[in-house]
């Protein structure tokens, strides 16, 4: 038997509305899933029986890391639930020259976290979404130790160019940069190059910010995920 905690109680109760006798799924977190059967209801604790567990086939063969930059108002709300939805294991918002860094506060950053949780809930995903704190694009570049793609407005190539420079073994780790809706310093695109990652070229139509990383994502799900 488990315990739900106080959140996670609340909502089965106030929000799915479920009684005891219900049939649950639940998940730890790290892949595993778990099909219960609500014991009790109380207003801060809901106890379930654990009846079996599996491992359903729901996370991408791809592990994923969107490194996106800091963008104003409530869009990087959505490029967290998105991306969680399309299967990324990691983001982490990225401080840029042309990113403004008083758009971000700690609250933000527990905000996005709650947004990763429901948007892996809402998908049926088993596995938790990391959300990072800040942290520097140099700093990122210089700790690369995967593949990574570089959407950048000048110098990139299209992913069909770089997937055939990679050869036939798909990668089993990539991350993926996007920039600031100022774009990418000419110091940064340099750094960029100098750590290896692939510089990519989203087409002739410029993308807004929150717009570029969920494509690059579908594509990369699509050529070496599960989509």
């Amino acid at each position: 038997m488990i315990r739900l905690d106080e959140q996670e109680s609340h909502h089965l109760r106030h929000v799915l509305r479920l009684k005891p006798g219900a049939l649950v799924a639940v998940f730890d977190g790290t892949g595993i899933e778990y099909e219960g059967i609500v014991l009790e209801t109380r207003e801060r604790c809901v106890a379930v029986r654990i009846q079996a567990r599996t491992m359903p086939s729901v996370e991408s063969p791809l592990a994923l890391t969107l490194a996106q930059a800091l963008i104003k108002g409530e869009k990087f709300d959505l490029v967290v639930q998105k991306a969680t939805e399309l299967g990324v294991a990691r983001i982490i918002p990225v401080l840029t020259r042309r990113a403004v860094i008083e758009r971000y506060s700690p609250h933000r950053l527990q905000r996005w976290r709650r947004i990763a949780m429901e948007a892996v809930k809402q998908s049926h995903r088993t596995r938790l979404v990391e959300v990072e704190e800040p942290q520097p694009v140099q700093a990122l570049l210089e700790g690369l130790r995967a593949p990574a793609l570089f959407c950048s407005e000048r110098g990139g190539r299209p992913l069909r160019e770089i997937a055939r420079q990679w050869g036939d073994i798909p990668p089993r780790q990539l991350t993926i940069f996007i920039g600031p809706e100022g774009g990418w310093a000419d110091e940064e695109i340099e750094a960029a190059r100098r750590a290896g990652a692939a510089l990519l070229s989203l087409g002739p139509r410029i993308l807004r910010t929150e717009t570029a990383g969920l494509v690059v994502l579908s594509m990369v799900q699509f050529l070496w995920g599960d989509l």
